[in-house]
C-alpha cells in the first residue's frame, strides 16, 4: 500500500487548495469506534469525530448493516418524483424528534449548508420579508446562501462577492468580549444594545424574515450564548412576526449531552437544521420547522435530485436507534463532566489554558499567552504533538483546541486521550515541540 506522503503528493495535482483545510499530513484508511487508523496503520484516538458528524464512531454495525441491506435493495430514486419507505418514515421520526409540541414537517438535503439555504428560502417564502439576521463567529456552511450566512473565515468571502443579499450580521454574545469585572448580567444588557442598534438607525424590523442562530457555536470555539440573551431574542422574534432558526449541524444529536443544544435553553424553534451526524457521516441534511412555515413555498422550490436518498436514510434511522439504545447523549453528558473536569485541572496547572468551556463532549479550551491573549503558535505546536502521539484534534480561530470526540468513546480511550493531552501540555510547557517546515500552515 501507499504510503501517506506518495498519497497526498499524487492527490496535491488534482486537489484545489480551497478544498481542505491543512492540518497534518495523513491518509485515513479505516476507522473503529472512537480510532482511526492511516494507510501506514498507525492508530489514533479520534478527539474530532469528523467534524462532530461521527457521533456514532466509525463504522458502528448497525449502521454499516442498515447500509448494506438498504443498498441490496435500492440505491437511489429521486423523491423529487416518487416516495420510498425508508425515507419517508424517516421524515416522520425526525418530525417527531426535532423539539416544539406542534405540527412538523421536514425538507431534505444532502448537506447542512444545503438546509440553511433551505432556511433562508423558507423564512421568506412564509414571511414575504426580505433580510435574514446572522451573527458573528457563525459557520452555517459553504453554498452561496450559507457562505453568505458564515462569519469565521475571510476566505468564505473573499473573491466570491457578491454574497446573497439583505443577510445581516449582528455580534455574537461570545463570552471573549466580555470587559474586565463585567458581570453576565451587564454583558448581556451591552450586547443586545448592539443588537438593537440596528433597528433604530437603518433596518425596519417589520422587513426580517427570520433569524438563525449557533445555540453553542461550533466552529465559532464551542461558545455557548447566554441563556438570558437567547430569552431575548427569542422574545424579540415572537413580537415582531420574525422565524426564529437555530442550526443544530454541529451540535445536535447529543453532541453537548442533551439530544439539540437548544435544549439547554428551554426553548422550541420554528425552524431547525440538522446534517452531519444525522447518518452518521452519509450525505444527509434537512430542515425541520412548522408546517405552516414548510408549506410556504410550492414544488420545485426545495427538490435535489439525490437528495433523501434511502441508503442514506437507512443510515439515518440506524444512528437514531443506536442513539437511543445506547443511550449517547446520557453517555454524552457523563463522559463531558469527566472531560471537563480534566481540562479545569490543567487550567490549574498550565498558564498558557484559558477559559474551558465544556457542554457533553464538546469543548473548547482557549490557549493564551503571559497576557492572557490568544497563542495561536503555541495552539498549533500543541495539536501536533498530539497528532504525533496518536490523537486527532484540531484548532478554532487559531487558539481554540476543539475537543468532539465519538459519543460511543470508551472510558479507558477518553482517559488514554487526555493522558496524552496532558504529555502534549507538559512538552510545550518544557519546550520540546518543534512543528514541521510548513507548520506555520496549519489551521484555519
Amino acid at each position: 500500500m501507499k504510503s501517506s506522503q506518495e498519497i497526498l503528493g499524487r492527490e496535491a495535482e488534482s486537489i484545489p487548495v480551497s478544498s481542505r483545510i491543512k492540518y497534518f499530513d495523513m491518509v485515513i484508511d479505516h476507522g473503529k469506534g472512537a480510532l482511526l487508523y492511516d494507510v501506514e496503520g498507525r492508530a489514533y484516538i479520534d478527539f474530532l469525530a469528523s467534524a462532530s458528524s461521527a457521533n456514532t464512531g466509525h463504522c458502528h454495525p448497525r449502521v454499516v448493516k442498515a447500509i448494506q441491506e438498504q443498498a441490496e435493495k435500492l440505491i437511489h430514486f429521486t423523491p423529487a418524483y416518487y416516495a420510498n419507505e425508508v425515507t419517508s418514515s424517516l421524515l416522520t421520526r425526525l418530525a417527531d424528534l426535532a423539539p416544539g409540541d406542534f405540527p412538523k414537517k421536514v425538507a431534505v438535503g444532502t448537506s447542512g449548508s444545503d438546509a440553511n439555504d433551505a432556511m433562508i428560502k423558507f423564512s421568506r417564502g412564509y414571511t414575504g420579508r426580505p433580510y435574514i439576521i446572522c451573527f458573528t463567529g457563525a459557520y452555517h456552511g459553504s453554498t452561496y446562501g450559507s457562505i453568505t450566512l458564515s462569519n469565521v473565515s475571510l476566505n468564505m468571502s473573499r473573491k466570491i462577492g457578491p454574497l446573497l443579499p439583505n443577510i445581516v450580521k449582528l455580534p455574537f454574545p461570545d463570552t471573549h468580549k466580555m470587559l474586565k469585572n463585567e458581570t453576565e448580567a451587564e454583558f448581556v444588557e451591552r450586547m443586545w444594545s448592539a443588537f438593537m442598534e440596528v433597528f433604530e438607525t437603518w433596518l425596519p424590523v417589520e422587513e426580517v424574515a427570520g433569524v438563525i442562530i449557533e445555540p453553542i457555536q461550533g466552529d465559532g470555539g464551542i461558545i455557548a450564548a447566554p441563556k438570558a440573551y437567547l430569552e431575548r431574542l427569542y422574545a424579540f422574534t415572537r413580537e415582531h412576526g420574525i422565524v426564529f432558526a437555530v442550526d443544530e449541524i454541529n451540535q445536535g444529536f447529543g453532541r453537548s449531552g442533551k439530544m439539540w443544544s437548544i435544549d439547554h435553553f428551554g426553548i422550541e424553534p420554528d425552524l431547525l437544521t440538522i446534517g452531519k451526524s444525522v447518518a452518521s457521516g452519509m450525505p444527509f441534511s434537512a430542515l425541520i420547522g412548522r408546517q405552516e412555515i414548510m408549506d410556504s413555498l410550492d414544488s420545485p422550490a426545495h427538490v435535489f435530485t439525490t437528495a433523501g436518498n434511502p441508503v442514506c436514510a437507512a443510515a439515518a434511522h440506524a444512528t437514531l436507534d443506536v442513539i437511543a439504545d445506547e443511550k449517547l447523549v446520557d453517555r454524552s453528558y457523563r463522559l463531558g463532566k469527566v472531560a471537563a473536569a480534566f481540562f479545569e485541572k490543567m487550567q490549574t496547572q498550565y498558564d498558557f489554558i484559558g477559559q474551558v468551556r465544556m457542554y457533553g463532549l464538546d469543548g473548547g479550551i482557549d490557549i493564551v499567552n503571559a497576557d492572557g491573549k490568544a497563542d495561536e503558535p503555541a495552539t498549533t505546536k500543541i495539536i501536533y504533538e498530539l497528532f504525533k502521539r496518536g490523537v486527532i484534534m484540531i484548532s478554532l480561530r487559531g487558539n481554540i483546541l476543539r475537543f468532539q470526540p465519538p459519543l460511543v468513546i470508551t472510558d479507558t480511550q477518553l482517559n488514554e486521550g487526555l493522558q496524552k493531552v496532558q504529555e502534549a501540555f507538559e512538552a510545550y510547557k518544557n519546550n520540546e515541540i518543534e512543528l514541521p517546515d510548513d507548520g506555520n500552515k496549519i489551521g484555519w
